[in-house]
């Protein structure tokens, strides 16, 4: 098995084969100050480049990304393990996002007037400057650019830090933006080890970080950024809860948390984790999960009809079945898969527990990998409960005919999003963050835009 760390590089190792396929020097201090001083240096012109043509440009990478969708996905696939279909969905969302900010982030930057009579006073939004940003591997491309792109409208520069399994994808999007004819230093590129992040925090030229990840990440980028006196939008870990009642639509919930908890392998952080579905439907719920679950093709990530590839490193792989395990020891029952893949490569098994118990390890903490755990609830007040009762909040799913209801839960669910009737999604037309541990700030919509602006007050013949 290929080692997957290095002191002096940055490692890319195919999933699928443990072949690898990529390395990445670390970059030195003298080349890490080059690009901060690209970025600072790019920010002076971006700042007062026209919003037309910050626009315009963005069509342009829109029709970069997809002149070269294959290769990006390719790269994807390679790198993370991602599904070929699924890749290339992420390219084309992409391109969307950008033609997206394109159209309707002008708006979102024009002065907004205030309660002072006769439009003396309004509220201006000033791009902040560099922004560092640190990103994780299970979506290369979209995890990058929902936050790159509605900085960029704002007019502000970006520097990536990308996961170091995926700089090949980090490189291919830095390319993008060179083809795309974007100025120098409105996006760098950093490949640094962890203490070159540290260094890049505390530069003066960097005003602002974000970062998705894990918790433990999240607590360390955050304490860093504060320490600096720098505003800092975390978007980190979930264990979301997916609940089905009793008069819900059966067969489109099990739809749709077969989606939502298995697309790209279980690795999303707003994945359908925790199905907490009322006693009345919840042996009909698990008997048809469990045959979808059982349908789904596991294999090589390059063929078309493959859903579920590897695990994108088999040190993650190694603590999913550890979780799984340990559950299994509390009391769940085992329906399907639970083990590794034997053979090369870091498949692991779709994997269904059902009995699954408020104090078991995968009610507890976040599995991110193909793993679903099923609770009962009682009812509806007790659904809620068990979705509260939880560190994170990310997201949450309601499957429901009784419309008030459904809204009478999304007013006490604490997450940053409820979705009713379908399944968690992050969409550039609607915010995206999450309260308790898993984070704060807000991604995508209008608050993206204006999460790394400076909303200064202008205020005339103030008397």
């Amino acid at each position: 098995m290929t080692d997957i760390t290095s002191h002096t590089h940055a490692l890319s190792i195919n999933p699928a084969t443990g072949e690898r396929i990529g390395h990445y020097a670390y970059e030195t201090d003298a080349l890490m100050d080059a690009a901060l001083g690209r970025a600072a240096a790019g920010f002076a012109g971006w700042r007062r480049t026209p919003l037309a043509t910050r626009s315009a440009l963005l069509v342009k990478l829109a029709g970069v990304l997809r002149d070269n969708a294959q290769a990006m996905a390719r790269m994807i696939t390679l790198e993370m393990g991602k599904p070929a279909a699924q890749a290339r969905g992420e390219v084309e969302k992409c391109a969307q996002l950008c033609e997206w900010y394109a159209e309707n982030g002008p708006a979102m930057l024009a002065p907004e007037p205030t309660q002072v009579p006769d439009a003396k006073a309004h509220i201006e939004y000033r791009p902040l400057g560099p922004i560092l940003a640190v990103m994780p591997w299970n979506f290369p491309l979209w995890q990058v650019l929902r936050g790159a792109v509605p900085a960029l409208i704002a007019g502000n520069t970006y520097v990536l830090k990308h996961a170091p399994n995926v700089m090949g994808s980090a490189y291919l999007l830095r390319d993008a933006f060179q083809q795309a004819e974007f100025p120098e230093g409105v996006f760098e590129v950093l490949n640094v080890t962890p203490e070159g992040v540290s260094r890049a925090i505390v530069d003066p030229r960097i005003v602002a970080v974000t970062l998705t990840g894990s918790v433990r990440a999240g607590a360390a980028i955050g304490a860093q950024a504060g320490a600096a006196l720098k505003k800092c939008v975390l978007e980190l870990g979930g264990s979301d809860p997916f609940i089905v009642l009793n008069d819900a639509d059966l067969d489109a919930a099990v739809q749709a948390a077969v989606i939502g908890r298995y697309q790209n392998t279980g690795q999303v952080c707003a994945a359908a984790k925790r199905l907490i579905v009322e006693a009345g439907v919840v042996e009909a719920f698990t008997r048809k999960f469990v045959e979808k679950t059982r349908a789904l093709v596991m294999g090589d990530p390059l063929l078309a009809d493959t859903y579920l590839g590897p695990m994108a490193r088999h040190d993650l792989r190694d603590e999913l079945d550890q979780q799984v395990q340990a559950t299994l020891a509390e009391g769940a029952t085992l329906l399907l898969g639970g083990h590794k893949v034997e053979g090369p490569g870091n498949y692991y098994a779709p994997t269904v527990l059902a009995d699954v118990t408020d104090q078991m390890t995968s009610f507890r903490q976040e599995l991110f990998g193909p793993v679903a755990s099923i609770i009962t609830a009682r009812d509806a007040r007790h659904a809620l409960q068990l979705a509260n009762d939880s560190e994170f909040g990310l997201t949450s799913t309601v499957y429901t005919r009784d419309a008030a209801l459904a809204r009478q839960l999304a007013d006490e669910l604490e997450c940053g999003g409820v979705f009713i009737n379908g399944y968690s999604a992050s969409d550039p037309r609607v915010t995206f963050g999450g309260v308790k541990k898993s984070g704060f700030g807000r991604e995508l919509s209008h608050f993206g835009v204006r999460e790394f602006c400076n909303a200064q007050t202008v205020w005339f013949d103030r008397h």
